[in-house]
């Protein structure tokens, strides 16, 4: 295959500290970025890619086939309206856009032009990941009755990984909810990759507990599916990181896959089966220096250059999970109680 030219729209942290090595480890080329900030553009610049203010600039580089859209989530929506009417292919960050009225928009862009699109839900790519998938279609633990994910973090007001970078998550109007609409997205399409069908009936409750700022900083997510398999899912932005807090776990009939640390940008983690009449457990194999972006970005490439692999991204299903997502805050708005005070940071 040959080397595909990328552009990176919003060049912060998980841009530069994740894909832009996966475009480069894929055998890619990055050859333009553009961000707002002189810091991000000279960052770019650093890596060899050229650096623009704004999306005029990068549209106007003819080279360009794909491009990752990583601004704030409600900048997706102007971003991917403009790349599909260029013709480019557009993989763009989790959640869609800030709203579902935006994630409807775009999904109606990208129909209308053609385009490849996809929501970087990179869950799907981790190495981990496809092998439990594997062992499921394989009947390794039965029928599936259940799936419990936890996926938390620690995120006050205060943290940025780029030094005078705004912590754009906590701000509503730009990232449309809290530790719900930035974490749960990849729970709810991953449930749908392990079990090869969405959940279809979801609730939630959220919870603005620990952290001094307006959105969410915890919500429990339930859900069934089609078939009636059972999701459960605590995201939150209220968890210290050296705690446990990255956790998914797959219930049969016959036994129950457990895999740790393997949610997140980075390679490796832990995959157990354990057998439900023995009660023997045994590792699960699978690449552990593969990470999740640089797997993504392989996988996008490919359906890029050949058409027959373009089913594996649909607009269609992420706008689902959007809907999801919008259904679950419609389920419970964030609340604080006037006798639980904010705690101290971590």
């Amino acid at each position: 295959m040959t080397a595909i030219a990328w552009g990176i729209v919003g060049f912060g942290w998980v841009a530069r500290d994740f894909m832009a090595p996966a475009i480069r480890e894929a055998g890619h080329r990055l050859v333009a970025v553009c961000d707002p900030g002189s810091d991000a553009r000279a960052a770019a610049a650093g890596l060899g890619a050229r650096a623009h203010p704004d999306l005029a600039g990068l549209l106007a580089e003819p080279e360009i086939e794909a491009v990752y859209v990583a601004t704030p989530n409600h900048l997706h929506r102007g971003a991917v309206e403009a790349l599909a009417a260029a013709g480019k292919a557009i993989l763009c960050e989790k959640p869609m856009a800030a709203s579902l009225a935006d994630a409807e928009a775009m999904a109606a862009s990208v129909a209308r032009t053609g385009v490849l699109y996809g929501t970087a839900f990179d869950q799907r790519h981790h190495p981990a990941h496809r092998g439990l998938r594997d062992a499921i279609r394989a009947g390794r633990i039965g029928t599936v009755t259940a799936i419990r994910i936890v996926y938390a973090c620690w995120l006050d007001r205060g943290w940025t990984a780029i030094p005078g970078q705004a912590n754009w998550r906590i701000d509503q109007a730009q990232a449309g909810g809290g530790a719900l609409m930035d974490l749960a997205p990849h729970g709810l399409d991953l449930t749908d990759f392990l079990l090869d069908e969405p959940i279809l009936d979801v609730t939630a409750l959220t919870q603005a507990r620990a952290q001094d700022y307006a959105v969410d900083d915890g919500a429990l997510l339930i859900g069934r599916t089609g078939s009636g398999v059972l999701a459960s899912l605590h995201v939150a932005y209220n968890c210290p990181d050296a705690l446990p807090r990255r956790r998914l776990e797959i219930a049969g009939t016959k036994g129950l896959l457990v895999a740790v640390d393997t949610m997140g940008q980075e390679a490796g983690g832990s995959v157990t089966v354990t057998d439900g009449a023995t009660g023997e457990t045994v590792p699960l194999p699978f690449d552990t220096h593969a990470s999740p972006f640089l797997e993504q970005v392989r996988a996008f490439g490919r359906s890029l250059r050949d058409p027959v692999g373009r089913g594996a991204w649909s607009a269609a299903r992420d706008l689902h999970t959007m809907r999801l997502l919008a259904r679950a805050y419609a389920a419970s708005p964030s609340h604080r109680p006037a006798s639980s005070p904010v705690l101290p940071a971590a």
